[in-house]
């Protein structure tokens, strides 16, 4: 089973439609037990940084997730939000996030880019930074739903798995360091883009 994750934040009806949609077994869950018994976890996310990292901190679930993803080496998506809690912390929020994984989440700057759309909104193409299970079958052109004003940036350069462009700006769009992945689109909203994704995390991670 996978758990999606749940501490107050995401869309987490969506994300279960999706999968049982590709026939994947899945529960929403804010229960210990059921994470602790899950085979892989989901980590989704919407709104701000440190409201959601508070959210998480208060539901107890911090150190069951990380014995499960640091420790038990549990394969553990993060979607948008999700994706940037792993991360050290947002130039978004004060809070420290969960430090997963080496990468800190940035925000786009119309300093450098002034006719930047911010959020980024809307349909854009991703494309892969490496090989990886995650992107086998990898169809072309895969687009995907975005809506974010920001983005992660990956310290070591195996990590990124995916990138896109918007306006003057190429980001991470996803990472994998190990069972850790994230992405910063929502397969849940990308129509059979997001479900060759997630299909391939549920199959092949």
């Amino acid at each position: 089973m996978i758990a999606i994750v749940d501490y107050g934040v995401g869309n987490l009806n969506s994300i279960r439609n999706m999968l049982d949609k590709i026939g994947v077994r899945c529960a929403v869950t804010g229960a210990a037990e059921d994470i602790r018994r899950a085979r892989k976890l989901i980590m989704p996310g919407i709104g701000a940084f440190d409201a959601a990292m508070s959210r998480l901190t208060e539901s107890g679930l911090v150190p069951v997730i990380t014995e499960k993803v640091l420790v038990e080496k549990t394969p553990v998506l993060g979607i948008c939000l999700g994706m940037q809690l792993m991360t050290r912390g947002s130039e978004e929020g004060a809070l420290p996030g969960l430090g997963w994984v080496q990468a800190t989440t940035r925000r786009f700057d119309r300093r450098t880019d002034p006719a930047l759309k911010i959020p980024h909104m809307g349909w854009n193409v991703a494309r892969p930074a490496k090989e990886s299970a995650l992107l086998r079958e990898c169809p072309e052109e895969p687009r995907f739903y975005f809506t974010h004003s920001y983005y992660v940036s990956c310290d070591l350069p195996d990590d990124p798995l995916l990138k896109v462009r918007h306006g003057a700006t190429t980001f991470d769009a996803g990472f994998e360091h190990g069972n850790l992945m994230g992405v910063q689109f929502h397969p849940e909203k990308s129509h059979r883009f997001g479900m060759w994704f997630l299909k391939n995390f549920a199959e092949c991670c």
